[in-house]
């Protein structure tokens, strides 16, 4: 995208034909019906069906859906609809964890914004920050933006966010993975208290609820369920170990387990890093979360799918749509979030018909979620026979 560091804007086409009267039942302004038109969007998905009106009214909201469910139709529809293109300020604040979703996101934006004059600036790393700041300059109304690069412009004095009426957090538990929370409240401090806030995920970590305790009024939940793995063939263990002796557990684990690849799950990448520092001296380890560029990504795993190593330590996010059909172990070293993040990750292993075993770690800081598996679970979840005090 050759402006995508700069003022997104185009001259308006033509009005193509047989634009729809409305979008799925759903009421827009002719010139937004003709741009959702252009892209091709004939029917609202069920997270823009649920989320255009929320949006719309001006209510916080908490959208829980999977990549690729259409988000950015969810939440750029309602806030094209009713920004003033009149208006010389900046009134809306798309933050999104990486430069290249920036780019999709800013692209499907100014095709919608296209009819309404309203200006769109994508702002992240790896660009000319000059340019940036020559785009800011010109007055956009919408930015779409990684938080360090914000952060950026923010110190600099070249952007302002006083005058923004809507800010969204896209791929909240990305942004989470990938250390930028604390630079999402900061970013987020420096917007009106007034200001509606939309938060987009597949999971809602503990973190990620904190913040929107923090940062938003009563939000609005939209909990779009993706499909669950089947996990009855998966022979399920919990393991009970305080929270300073997971790492001694896991490697009695490794010596005595036939555990010939490992999934093991935390919480954030720095966990995940630490992890593997921690067992770096026992070699045959890979690493796999938001941080990683997709060269170093696509190396670990086909490493760990060729069994040049044993254990993949991963984060939630990283390990989405994760092709590896022949894990033998999951091991949940951080305690799933909710049971259907639990499904998910246990659900890696026992595929194309093989046996699989899953081990989640229970510490004296996760009783609530274990009763919660229990519940689910029941007899299913075995006590695990290692005695990690022996």
């Amino acid at each position: 995208m050759k402006e995508a560091i700069g003022i997104l804007t185009a001259p308006v086409e033509a009005t193509p034909k047989l634009a729809p009267a409305t979008f799925g039942g759903i009421s827009l302004r002719p010139e937004i019906l003709r741009a959702i038109h252009r892209l091709g969007w004939d029917e609202p998905t069920p997270i823009q069906r649920q989320s255009i009106p929320i949006m719309g009214s001006g209510k916080d909201m908490i959208g829980q859906a999977e990549t690729g469910s259409g988000k950015t139709g969810a939440y750029g529809i309602p806030i094209i609809e009713r920004l003033d293109p009149g208006s010389r300020t900046l009134q809306a604040l798309i933050l999104v964890p990486t430069r290249e979703l920036a780019v999709q996101v800013a692209e499907d934006l100014q095709v919608l914004a296209r009819e309404r004059q309203l200006r769109v600036v994508a702002l992240f790393g790896g660009h000319s920050i000059v340019r940036q700041i020559d785009a800011l300059r010109r007055h956009p109304h919408i930015a779409v933006a990684t938080p360090g690069r914000l952060l950026d412009h923010l110190q600099r004095g070249t952007v302002r966010l006083g005058s923004v009426t809507v800010a969204v957090l896209d791929e909240a538990d990305r942004m989470l993975d990938m250390g930028f929370l604390p630079d999402v409240s900061k970013i987020l401090s420096q917007t009106p208290a007034s200001r509606q806030t939309a938060l987009f995920s597949a999971t809602i970590p503990p973190e990620i609820r904190t913040i929107a305790e923090q940062r938003m009024r009563t939000p609005t939940w939209v909990r779009l369920a993706a499909a669950l793995p089947t996990v009855d063939s998966i022979e399920q263990f919990y393991l009970e170990v305080a929270e300073q002796d997971k790492v001694k557990a896991l490697r009695r684990l490794l010596r005595n387990d036939d555990i010939s690849s490992g999934l093991v799950f935390r919480r954030t990448r720095f966990r995940v890093d630490r992890l593997a520092r921690t067992l770096g001296q026992d070699g045959s380890i890979g690493v796999i979360h938001g941080g990683l560029r997709e060269g170093a990504r696509l190396q670990a795993l086909r490493a760990f799918a060729e069994k040049r190593t044993r254990l993949l330590i991963a984060t939630n996010v990283a390990s989405r749509g994760l092709d590896l059909s022949a894990i033998s172990h999951v091991i949940n070293f951080d305690i799933p979030e909710d049971v259907e993040t639990y499904i998910h990750r246990v659900g890696r292993t026992a595929r194309a018909g093989r046996a699989g075993t899953a081990i989640t770690f229970v510490s004296q800081y996760d009783i609530e979620m274990f009763d919660q598996l229990r519940k689910r679970f029941g007899e299913t979840l075995k006590r695990h026979p290692l005695n990690v005090y022996a």
